[in-house]
C-alpha cells in the first residue's frame, strides 16, 4: 500500500482540509449503510491511504486522518487539541459550535444560537434543519463543522509573540516561529511518528494558507521534509479565502503584499515538486458559480468549493489498482502522486480556481489530467472523443473516471442554487431549498454530486508568474525601490532577493522561451 500524509497550515487551509475530511468521513459511511446506493458501496477507492488503524486508551479499534494540522492557538474552538477518541471527559463551550458523536456517530451540533445540548434529553431531540441552520448562521471555527475524530497528533496549536492574525502578515514571522524554539521540532516529530508507521509513503499533500505568516512556517516545515524525506514528493496547494483580498488600508500594505506574495511563491515552489495556486478573489462571480449561491464572505462556503476539487483531483491516489491494467467498471485511471507530479499541472474546475491567470489561451504544449466522477455511462469515452475533436488538443493528457460521485455530508453549506437536483442533476424547474439564502439548496435537499476537475500546465499561467516577477523586480530589486526596506526588516539580503527574482523568471523562461525580462516592463 502506498499512504499519503497530509499537513494542513493555516486558518483557511484548514476550513478546506475540514470539509475534504468530511467528504472522506461521509464516504467511509455510506459503506456500511444498508440503505446507501449501491455506487457507494463499490467505490474501489482504498481508505487507507489517507487513514490509519490503531486503538485509543480503553483498547478500541480507531481509524483517523494521517494529519498534521497547524493553527493559532485557540483555532479549535471546544475540540481538544488531543482530538475526540483519546480525550473523551474534555468539556464543552456552550457559546461556541461544536459537532458532537455518539458512538462514532455524528448526532448534532451545539450552538448558544439555538441549539443547546444541556436543554435536551436525548441528541436525537436535535433535529437535522436546525444543524443545518446553526452552521450556515454560526460557524467561527472549522471545527465547527468538522465531523472526523482526528489522533492526539494530528491537531497542533501555534503560538508565538503576536497578537492575533493581524500582526501574522508575513513571511519572515512565520518562518521564524517555528524556526526558533521547539515548535518546528515538535511539529517535525509529529510528522514522523505518522511517516515511520507507514509501509510506504507515496508522497505528501500539502494545504497552506499562504497570504500570510503561515507560508513561512510551510516553508520552515518543507525544509525539514526535503532533509529529511529526500525522495517523498510533496503536492502543495497555496490557498488563499477571498477575504485576503480584502483593500489594504494604505501604501505601505500594498507594498508589503506584493513583496510577500513573490517572496512567498518562489520559496514554496522550490520546495515541492508540484505547487498548484488556489484561491480567487470571489467565487460568487466566477463562470462556475452559476448553479450555486455563495457568499464570498464566509469561509464555510468558499472553502467548500475549494476542497471538492481537491477531493476530486486525489482521486487517482486512492484508486485500487484491480488487474494488470488497473481498470474496473467502475473506475479508470489509477495513478500515484509520484506519477500525477510529473504531469505537471494548474488547478482548474472546468473554470479556473488558480487566480490571475489568462483565459482563452491556445497552448499546443499543454499538459493536462482530468477527474471525472459520479456521471454513469462512456465517460472515458466521451471526454477521449471530445479531445480528439476539440481544435487545439493538449500535448499529454490523462483521464481517470469512476462511478462514486461526491457525497454530501450533513454539515455542508447552502451553496447549490434551485435548480440543482438531489443527485446534482441540473432540472427544468426550479425548486425550493431548506437554505436560509433565497433559492439556496443544501445537504438536506442534495445528497450527492458529479463532478468534474482537471490539473493543466499552461501559458495561462503566465500573468500569474510575470506579477510576482515584476513587483519583486520593481520594489526590491531596482536601485532605490521602496519595498527594499520591508525586505531588509523580514531578514532578506540583497543577494537573496535577486535569488528569489530568477527563481520566478526562469518559471517566466520555462512557458514562454523567447520572452525576455525587462525590469521597465508592465
Amino acid at each position: 500500500m502506498k499512504e499519503l500524509v497530509t499537513f494542513q497550515v493555516g486558518s483557511y487551509a484548514n476550513f478546506i482540509g475540514s470539509h475534504f475530511w468530511n467528504f472522506q468521513d461521509e464516504l467511509l459511511g455510506l459503506v456500511e449503510d444498508a440503505e446507501a446506493d449501491l455506487v457507494f458501496k463499490n467505490q474501489n477507492i482504498d481508505m487507507d491511504v489517507l487513514y490509519r488503524t490503531g486503538e485509543n486508551h480503553q483498547g478500541m479499534p480507531t481509524y483517523t486522518p494521517r494529519l498534521i494540522s497547524v493553527d493559532f492557538q485557540g483555532s479549535l474552538g471546544s475540540m481538544s487539541s488531543h482530538g475526540t477518541l483519546y480525550n473523551q471527559n474534555s468539556s464543552l463551550s456552550s457559546g461556541v459550535t461544536t459537532w458532537l458523536y455518539d458512538e462514532g456517530q455524528e448526532i448534532g451540533a451545539n450552538n448558544a444560537n439555538g441549539i443547546d445540548k444541556a436543554s435536551v434529553e436525548s441528541h436525537s431531540e436535535i433535529l437535522d434543519t436546525d444543524v443545518v441552520k446553526s452552521l450556515e448562521d454560526g460557524v467561527q471555527f472549522w471545527t465547527d463543522f468538522s465531523k472526523v475524530h482526528y489522533h492526539p497528533q494530528s491537531l497542533f496549536e501555534l503560538n508565538g509573540l503576536w497578537m492575533g492574525a493581524q500582526e501574522f502578515n508575513n513571511y519572515r514571522i512565520g518562518r521564524d516561529t517555528v524556526s526558533e524554539g521547539l515548535q518546528g521540532d515538535e511539529i517535525n516529530e509529529r510528522l514522523r511518528f505518522f511517516v515511520e508507521e507507514c509501509d510506504h509513503v507515496q508522497g505528501i499533500q500539502f494545504i497552506v494558507d499562504d497570504s500570510g505568516g503561515y507560508s513561512g512556517v510551510a516553508a520552515s516545515l518543507l525544509e525539514n521534509i526535503e532533509d529529511e524525506y529526500t525522495n517523498v514528493p510533496v503536492l502543495l496547494y497555496s490557498v488563499r479565502s477571498p477575504d485576503s483580498y480584502t483593500k489594504a488600508a494604505n501604501r505601505k500594505q500594498v507594498i508589503s503584499r506584493k513583496l510577500h506574495d513573490a517572496v512567498s511563491f518562489s520559496a514554496l515552489s522550490s520546495l515541492c515538486k508540484l505547487i498548484v495556486p488556489l484561491g480567487l478573489p470571489s467565487l460568487s462571480e466566477n463562470r462556475a458559480s452559476q448553479f450555486l449561491n455563495l457568499q464570498n464572505e464566509k469561509p464555510y462556503h468558499s472553502s467548500a468549493v475549494y476542497a471538492s476539487a481537491i477531493h476530486s483531483i486525489t482521486l487517482p491516489f486512492r484508486m485500487k489498482r484491480v488487474g494488470p491494467a488497473g481498470e474496473s467498471l467502475n473506475e479508470s485511471g489509477a495513478m500515484d502522486l509520484y506519477e500525477g507530479i510529473q504531469i505537471r499541472f494548474r488547478l482548474v474546475n472546468l473554470q479556473p480556481l488558480t487566480p490571475e491567470t489568462a483565459h482563452d489561451v491556445e497552448d499546443l504544449q499543454a499538459i493536462e489530467s482530468m477527474v471525472v466522477h459520479g456521471v454513469l455511462g462512456a465517460v472515458r469515452e466521451a471526454v477521449e472523443t471530445a479531445y480528439e475533436n476539440t481544435s487545439t488538443r493538449p500535448r499529454f493528457s490523462h483521464v481517470s473516471v469512476s462511478r462514486c460521485p461526491l457525497p454530501i455530508p450533513l454539515p455542508f453549506p447552502s451553496i447549490f442554487g434551485n435548480l440543482v437536483g438531489r443527485r446534482g442533476e441540473l432540472l427544468s424547474n426550479p425548486q425550493s431549498g431548506s437554505g436560509s439564502g433565497s433559492g439556496s439548496r443544501g445537504s438536506l435537499d442534495v445528497h450527492s454530486i458529479p463532478m468534474a476537475a482537471r490539473l493543466r500546465s499552461t501559458t495561462a499561467v503566465l500573468p500569474f508568474l510575470e506579477n510576482r516577477l515584476n513587483n519583486i523586480h520593481k520594489l526590491g530589486i531596482e536601485r532605490g525601490s521602496i519595498g527594499a526596506d520591508v525586505l531588509r526588516d523580514w531578514g532578506f539580503g540583497k543577494e537573496e532577493v535577486e535569488e528569489i527574482g530568477e527563481s520566478i523568471s526562469k518559471m517566466v523562461l520555462a512557458l514562454d522561451p523567447q520572452q525576455g525580462y525587462s525590469s521597465d516592463s508592465d
